[in-house]
């Protein structure tokens, strides 16, 4: 069989990953939905992708950047659907330390050839700044020195000095504004590491835009520039995660385990997040009303979790504040993340580990019990799976990869969601839940995992 590989990370798996599922025999199950039965069927049946596209598009009209009001908005939606279905939900708010970009950068420069497209610094500040434009080389002390900086907007080319220390230099010599341009094609896009209150607004430009700025202050143009940067805040803010719980059925026959279906609800800025991940929250959200009236003898949880985007903080915040007794009852974490692009690839399952567990095995025997094809898992990290998975719980991320072009990007909108791939996933992880769940379960009690401590990177795996 030829090998195929999940490359080191989620975010490698996203840039590069050809991820597809290696030939399996076929096998000998009827077609989708002959070999389920009984209430299986009835739970398949009730799934709507159209139902899970509506609460897309109701999520996606905006960014959802965690600690903002847009993300407070989704949250109240979130929650309010979840009661809708009849669950008691909870709203558990985390508080970080983060940085919302602007909502606004514009920059114009007089007798500009064309627009240009300025982006913004992580921990850029806010400012209105009208003032001549000064060329200052790449910004160094001595460049900053040797200019005449005064009140001015330096133009800085990229390289030898971090992005924050020709701010700060130009800053220091009594400049208004800087604007940095690539020394390499194409955009330019970085952070100055953290907040400072001695930042003056700063911007970004790519190798060709800056390079014409400079020829034209080369060629003795004097030029005028006004920079506008709104919105932009750093310091202490809150997030929240969204639970709603489905209690077993019956008491008297309660397994003692506990399911977590899981998705992010924030997105990055300037992304409304169809895809990443409006889709996996609207998913949850649709399971958990099939499941409110479906007979089970262990407890389900449906959490969406703030702040994935700025390193899994709501979901390890969750795992993190778990009583050991409630870590040692959760069997499993089922985490949905990018499930529904039309510009996707196929659906995969990432461990932390690259191994096998309980969510892998349950997912495969579903998706060839619905598909006649079981779906590959593959290792990666950088998603709401791994704290589960740092505390010793199986848990899987489903994914489509390679990913689609509109990743990260305003262009993640509602119009580029396949309803096909909601049904698809939507079946093959609720029928995986349930073969778990299911009244009058009789099956061996699962093996947790062991804790272990995720790496940022990981070796190359096969899928299997």
């Amino acid at each position: 069989m030829k090998k195929t590989f999940v490359s080191m990370s989620l975010a490698g798996v996203l840039a590069f990953g050809a991820v597809h599922a290696p030939a399996l025999a076929q096998p000998k199950e009827a077609p989708k939905l002959e070999a389920l039965h009984g209430l299986e069927n009835s739970l398949i049946k009730r799934i709507s992708a159209e139902k899970i596209y509506q609460s897309i598009t109701d999520l996606s009209q905006s960014p959802r950047v965690a600690g903002t009001a847009s993300e407070d908005q989704a949250v109240q939606y979130i929650k309010q659907k979840f009661e809708s279905y009849g669950y008691k939900t909870e709203i558990q708010p985390f508080t970080f330390y983060g940085y919302t970009p602007p909502e606004k950068i514009e920059l114009t420069v007089q007798g500009a050839e064309e627009p240009l497209s300025p982006a913004p610094f992580t921990y850029t500040v806010n400012g209105n700044v009208t003032a001549e434009l000064i060329e200052a080389g790449l910004g160094t002390k001595e460049d900053a020195a040797a200019a005449d900086l005064e009140g001015k907007i330096a133009l800085i080319q990229r390289g030898e000095i971090s992005f924050a220390e020709k701010v700060l230099n130009a800053a220091e010599q009594g400049a208004a504004g800087v604007l940095i341009y690539n020394n390499a094609d194409g955009p330019l896009s970085g952070t100055l590491g953290e907040a400072n209150e001695e930042y003056i607004p700063a911007a970004a430009l790519s190798k060709a835009e800056g390079e014409s700025l400079s020829a034209r202050l080369a060629e003795g143009e004097t030029l005028t520039a006004n920079l506008v940067i709104e919105g932009a805040d750093a310091g202490e803010k809150i997030s929240h995660n969204v639970i709603a719980v489905k209690k077993p059925t019956n008491k008297k026959k309660d397994t003692g385990e506990v399911i977590v279906l899981g998705a992010h609800h924030d997105s990055v800025a300037g992304a409304p997040g169809a895809n990443d991940d409006a889709s996996g929250t609207a998913m949850t959200l649709e399971l958990a009303r099939v499941f409110k009236n479906i007979p089970t003898d262990s407890e389900i949880r449906f959490v969406t979790f703030g702040a994935e985007e700025l390193g899994l903080l709501g979901s390890r915040h969750y795992v993190e504040n778990l009583s050991d007794k409630e870590q040692d009852s959760i069997i499993a974490n089922f985490n949905l993340d990018m499930v529904g692009s039309r510009d996707a690839g196929d659906l995969v399952m990432l461990t932390a580990d690259g191994e096998p567990n309980l969510v892998t095995e349950l997912a495969q025997k579903s998706s060839l019990k619905l598909n006649g094809t079981a779906t590959p898992y593959g290792q990666g990290g950088r998603s709401d799976h791994v704290p589960f998975a740092e505390a010793g719980i199986p848990a899987a991320l489903f994914i489509h990869s390679p990913s689609e072009p509109w990743y990260h990007t305003p262009e993640d909108t509602i119009d580029k969601i396949s309803k096909d791939k909601l049904q698809d996933v939507a079946e093959i992880v609720g029928s995986a839940i349930y073969d778990q769940a299911k009244f009058d379960r009789k099956l061996p009690k699962p093996k947790k995992g062991k804790k272990h401590k995720t790496p940022h990177l990981y070796q190359e795996q096969e899928v299997k």
